[in-house]
């Protein structure tokens, strides 16, 4: 039952402005509030009233603080953040608010249902691109299921890596930018009740908001990236869990009307690449992890410059979603990096650079011989990838690292100089150990790379020859010399390694 207002003539009661100020923020809550106040002592007991006993007035704290004065858009604005922090969660970022957003930017231009038409041509062109990997590669097919997405669907099932690359970042941000927006909060708000009444006070509303704020971003962001994108890996992450490729039919078909070349020759050559992404990530089992770990790791030792934060906020009014969202999206934060955050970032760019730069050589090698305009696609999209979008900057403002292969054209050279010296088996080989990667330096010098994999070769083969002949002397019996000491443990040899 609401509570009516009080006689506010000695100062003891809520006026009516004020109740109604209470009620728009708290909701139902704001009972409580208002018989906390006239228990209390009303605006006296709280310090809202002025030295010479007058109630503070309610306009000016409100122009004070940034917002309307207009009773009806102040109430808007309240509106809107009471909604915003209703759907708030506990974590650093609005994941509800991100869905609900991504959704509406992958729709924004239209987000029709795939027709079968479209399904029976994505299945047709994997089928192809499947058979013509096996002859440019030895990783196997990645097996699963061989899918055709809408923009809607994209989201839904990239959605769940999007929150395990933002969320660490996230976390200092909406800190930091909660412990900025509260030093503007008006004088007093912590004093409209118990923090339990008003959800922690003040930091803890604005820890909502950033979080709300973050949520809008990265939905933003997925549901721009979900109208340009054609499968789950052109970032060079993959994007979804498990096995199985995917193409979204309308983005490659709005891309290849922009090109003097058939569509179906665009949609297979893209399906190659997706299925060529797909037979890496699948087979060589440490890579996802080890490159959404570097991510995660990176984005964990950000630290937030709290003064050029505060600094920037100043100018910000900290009810506007919208303008803190634009705040945002600019770069006012600063994100700055240490020296270890430099080299995990190097190591980062260059593991996505070797990603790209095998796929590129093994879709190209795979298709040569089939598709006239090979060379002409290939360059295409070694240009969009260098290039990015929009949606790639927000990332890169998001989580502070820009998820583009700078050197990918070095890394698709470097496996075609290991392919050509040692043939396809040296150039997949390669992936099988972190440790044996190429490095940045190796990308300026394939031909040391090449020879330190060829000696790493002959050292093995070295190996393989002498543990072969301790296991013959073993399967004939001479290696044992009637306990003399004479006998050798092929695991004390050199072999042990």
């Amino acid at each position: 039952m609401s509570t009516p207002p009080h006689d506010d003539d000695q100062g003891r009661g809520v006026p009516a402005q004020w109740e109604q100020l209470l009620r728009q923020v708290l909701g139902p809550a704001a009972d409580d509030v208002i018989r906390e106040m006239s228990e209390r002592g009303g605006m006296e007991a709280l310090g809202l009233t002025g030295p010479d006993g007058r109630q503070l007035d309610l306009a000016g704290m409100a122009a004070a603080a940034g917002l309307p004065s207009d009773p009806a858009a102040l109430g808007q604005v309240l509106g809107q953040i009471q909604r915003m922090l209703a759907t708030s969660g506990d974590g650093p970022v609005n994941w509800d608010l991100a869905h609900d957003l991504a959704r509406q930017a992958a729709v924004a231009e239209g987000d029709p249902s795939v027709s079968e038409a479209d399904r029976r041509e994505v299945t047709s062109a994997f089928t192809v691109a499947e058979l013509w990997l096996d002859t440019a590669t030895n990783l196997p097919p990645a097996g699963g299921p061989r899918q055709a997405w809408s923009r809607s669907e994209w989201v839904e099932h990239t959605l769940g890596t999007w929150r395990l690359l933002a969320e660490p970042v996230a976390a200092s941000v909406a800190d930091a930018l909660a412990t900025a927006l509260a030093t503007q909060a008006p004088d007093g708000i912590d004093a409209l009740g118990s923090p339990e009444a008003v959800a922690g006070g003040a930091g803890a509303m604005m820890r909502q908001l950033g979080g709300a704020v973050f949520g809008m971003q990265v939905g933003q962001a997925a549901g721009t990236l979900a109208r340009e994108v054609f499968g789950t890996t052109d970032i060079g992450l993959p994007l979804t869990e498990g096995r199985g490729v995917a193409l979204l039919p309308r983005n490659v078909a709005a891309f290849a009307e922009g090109l003097d070349v058939p569509a179906e020759e665009v949609r297979i050559f893209l399906a190659v690449r997706e299925a060529a992404h797909a037979r890496l990530f699948t087979h060589v089992t440490w890579l996802r992890a080890h490159l959404l770990g570097a991510v995660q790791a990176y984005a964990r030792g950000i630290t937030i410059d709290t003064d050029t934060l505060e600094e920037a906020v100043r100018s910000i009014d900290p009810t506007d979603p919208t303008a803190l969202q634009e705040a945002l999206s600019g770069g006012v934060f600063s994100l700055g990096t240490t020296p270890e955050q430099q080299a995990a970032l190097a190591r980062l760019e260059t593991a996505l650079a070797l990603v790209e730069g095998w796929v590129d050589e093994v879709s190209a090698a795979a298709t040569a011989a089939h598709l006239p305009h090979t060379s002409a696609l290939r360059e295409m999209m070694r240009r969009r990838r260098a290039a990015g979008g929009p949606a790639e900057d927000t990332f890169a403002t998001l989580v502070g690292l820009e998820l583009r292969p700078r050197r990918s054209r070095d890394a698709a050279s470097l496996w075609a100089r290991v392919a050509a010296d040692g043939g396809v088996d040296a150039r997949d080989a390669a992936w099988g150990h972190p440790d044996f990667l190429p490095t940045a330096e190796d990308l300026d010098d394939p031909g040391a790379f090449v020879t330190r994999r060829a000696a790493l070769g002959d050292e093995t083969d070295v190996d393989r020859a002498i543990d072969e002949i301790f296991r013959a002397d073993e399967a004939d019996g001479s290696g044992d010399a009637g306990g003399s000491g004479g006998g050798t443990d092929p695991g004390s040899g050199p072999t042990s390694r």
